[in-house]
């Protein structure tokens, strides 16, 4: 009978991890690799925009903006009994390489939602929360990402409850201001919208059809009409991890910059002990494990919009 080897455990496992993973992730994070314990990032305002020239160039300094980020090591090991592996058996053996593989794929979308729940009690590059009433930053003004809307049941609303939501904060996000008091989201298009389990149909109602139904009279969907007229354009992504039944996020999903950050040392790593181990030995088992080094952080939080429903 044919007995699989560590090798070929091994092998199932990295094929499995090249699959694709996440797609939210990349949309609202921005990757940079590490190659130290802390990295600093220095969020220097932005770049100046363009002036007639007259005279000399004007070289405009940065606000000096900016914070850090700590790499953390994370490991998860998976048992393989000698015995399964003796009586083959491949197909069982791969569902849990599988699930493995897609736990570790989907490590960044759980350390970022973490972030994103704890983001209105977590201070920023600007020294507010990242989800706050009150930023500034340079000839900004006072700026606002962290708003409330009045609903009939936050925890249940209605398409039109959260067609509001969406361009009420679309709005706001699109007159935020940088440093130097211009417009930072002017070329926005694209935009992501995140929400609890329990908001699957409101957001998909508000954001999928054509008609809006409220107060018993049927009308326009003002976002299909936003985004036929200005060509905005809206994702969806029902996140389970998300335990704030009245709490709706927007994203922007096509800035240079971008909410968050993920910083990579090491990237996902396989190992094992196997055959001939002090481990097969005693306790009659391998063990496989998969271990990463890296992080995430905040980033620009102007590319974002906390909507608490009341």
């Amino acid at each position: 009978m044919h007995k699989i080897t560590s090798r070929a455990i091994i092998g199932m496992i990295l094929n499995a991890l090249d699959q694709p993973s996440n797609t939210w992730v990349d949309e609202i994070s921005m990757f940079f690799n590490s190659t130290q314990e802390l990295e600093e990032y220095a969020w220097l305002g932005t770049s100046p925009v363009m002036r007639e020239w007259v005279g000399e160039r004007i070289a405009k300094g940065l606000a000096e903006e900016g914070f850090k980020i700590r790499n953390k090591t994370f490991e998860a090991t998976l048992p393989v009994s000698v015995d399964d592996l003796r009586r083959d058996k491949t197909g069982q053996l791969m569902a849990r390489i599988a699930q493995l593989a897609e736990r570790a794929k989907d490590h960044d979308a759980k350390l970022l939602t973490t972030l994103i729940m704890a983001a209105e009690n977590a201070l920023c590059y600007d020294g507010q929360f990242f989800f706050d009433t009150d930023h500034v930053s340079g000839d900004s003004g006072v700026q606002d990402n962290d708003l409330t809307l009045n609903v009939g049941t936050p925890s249940a609303p209605t398409s039109a409850d959260m067609e509001s939501a969406i361009l009420q904060a679309t709005e706001k996000m699109l007159g935020y201001k940088d440093d130097q008091g211009e417009p930072i989201n002017g070329s926005a298009s694209k935009f992501l919208v995140m929400a609890p389990v329990n908001h699957l149909r409101a957001v998909a109602g508000a954001l999928g059809t054509t008609v809006i139904l409220e107060g018993g009279q049927s009308r326009t969907n003002m976002i299909q009409a936003v985004g036929s007229l200005g060509g905005f354009t809206y994702g969806m992504s029902i996140n389970p991890r998300l335990t704030n039944a009245d709490r709706l996020y927007l994203f922007r999903a096509d800035g240079a910059t971008k909410p968050f950050i993920r910083q990579l040392e090491e990237d996902t790593t396989v190992s094992a002990i196997a055959e001939g181990s002090e481990e097969e030995f005693k306790n009659n088992r391998h063990l496989y494990g998969v271990k990463r080094i890296g992080n995430v952080g905040y980033g620009l939080w102007t590319g974002s919009v906390l909507t608490t429903l009341t």
